[in-house]
């Protein structure tokens, strides 16, 4: 379980204020796949960062009675100048798991190849992705935070991606950040939907998509006005 309680967040975006949380309260159940869902630059990204407690809340707190991984889609966590089997080590040891099992799985599960044992800034975006996305997978998490990373690599690279995931949601939760929503029919039980700094949860995920479309409809209309003013 993740619990949100009384979460605030803003920052400063082109000289304007932009809220990402505004006072939420939610909890996200143990063992549940919940859809985040919302427009772009509606603070997603953000939001799994606090969870993650990779980026600092303003106000409130998020508590949780499980273990949490990092963003999985973020790239940022890489130490540049070493080789991927050795960002894989220091995250073994950080986790405490087994060094030899994570490098193991990791190595062929990411089809890096060589790449994997030279220095991550010469990897592509996508590399780094696939890196992060194995490390992830192969630690146990109670909650897996999951940012749009299995549509990274080929149809082969992303069914398999498909395939583990699914796999470790058998035993544990996850939250998903997608702009696939059959992926999302297909992997998550509930959804939430972040707008203006407020967050609502759905049981029913089809009910949650319906507010996001309405959601973006209502962002299209409100661009065409402002491009009529001008």
């Amino acid at each position: 379980m993740i619990r949100l309680r009384n979460l605030s967040k803003s920052y400063l975006l082109n000289g304007r204020r932009k809220v990402v949380a505004d006072n939420i309260n939610m909890i996200f159940p143990s063992g549940e796949c919940v859809a985040l869902l919302g427009r772009n630059g509606a603070g997603k990204s953000t939001l799994m960062s606090m969870i993650a407690g990779s980026t600092e809340i303003d106000r409130g707190e998020i508590t949780s009675t499980g273990t949490i991984s990092w963003p999985v889609g973020f790239r940022g966590s890489f130490h540049p100048d070493l080789s991927g089997a050795q960002n894989t080590r220091f995250v073994a040891r950080v986790y405490g798991v087994d060094t030899d099992e994570l490098l193991d799985f990791v190595e062929e599960f990411s089809d890096l190849g060589d790449h994997f044992y030279l220095p991550i800034r010469s990897y592509s975006s996508g590399m780094r992705s696939r890196l992060s996305f194995g490390m992830s997978m192969g630690i146990h998490f109670d909650t897996y935070l999951i940012d749009e990373v299995t549509s990274v690599g080929d149809a082969d690279f992303r069914r398999k991606s498909a395939a583990v995931l699914q796999d470790r949601l058998a035993n544990s939760g996850a939250i998903v950040v997608t702009h696939s929503m059959a992926q999302i029919r297909k992997l998550c039980t509930s959804a939430a939907v972040l707008e203006d700094g407020k967050l609502t949860y759905f049981d029913d995920v089809d009910e949650a998509i319906s507010l996001h479309h309405r959601n973006l409809d209502v962002a299209e209309e409100e661009a065409e006005e402002m491009d009529e003013g001008e």
